[in-house]
């Protein structure tokens, strides 16, 4: 094999399925998109130095997944311990509902705004299991935990979610991100 034929099959896999891991990167970072692409890019280098191990996994786009994960999940906990205190609250509040005709991309602010309220982690399991459609025990290996934490997160994380969104329709709440 030549040396340029793992960097061409990285390309093309970064080609194929790099918008799918800037959308969940987007969901995980509750649409902060400067964020999320520096989540996905800290993953793709991750990836593109462990590409042979990669490539020989059985799936390599949930192989990058799960590094995107824990990418994310690395980096607000960085994030958190250097987070500098604010003086002043924000101007303006969240959206926590949407206006009487609201269009998608309002819709989609909410949404966001409602993830945004939920910790790393509760977020990374609802991203995985309802954005993914993800199963408990995928969703429990990729976070490195067990079935019943991500069980139990996954019910605190929709509690959440329908307490913030209140009655509002949100039946497609992943689904306008």
């Amino acid at each position: 094999m030549r040396d340029d034929e793992p960097s061409a099959e990285f390309v093309a896999f970064v080609h194929a399925h790099r918008t799918d891991l800037v959308r969940t990167a987007t969901l995980l970072c509750a649409g902060d998109e400067a964020f999320a692409e520096d989540v996905v890019q800290n993953t793709l280098t991750r990836l593109y130095l462990s590409w042979a191990r990669v490539r020989r996994a059985d799936s390599p786009l949930a192989y990058a997944r799960r590094s995107l994960t824990h990418a994310f999940v690395d980096e607000t906990r960085r994030a958190h311990r250097r987070r500098e205190t604010t003086v002043a609250e924000p101007t303006e509040a969240l959206p926590t509902e949407p206006a009487a005709g609201a269009t998608d991309a309002d819709l989609r602010a909410v949404v966001l705004s409602a993830l945004a309220s939920l910790g790393p982690r509760q977020r990374a399991v609802v991203v995985l299991r309802h954005w993914h459609d993800l199963d408990v025990a995928e969703t429990a290996r990729i976070l490195g935990c067990s079935p019943g934490t991500v069980k139990s997160q996954n019910a605190r994380a929709l509690a959440h979610l329908r307490d913030v969104l209140g009655s509002a329709d949100h039946h497609l709440i992943l689904e306008v991100t």
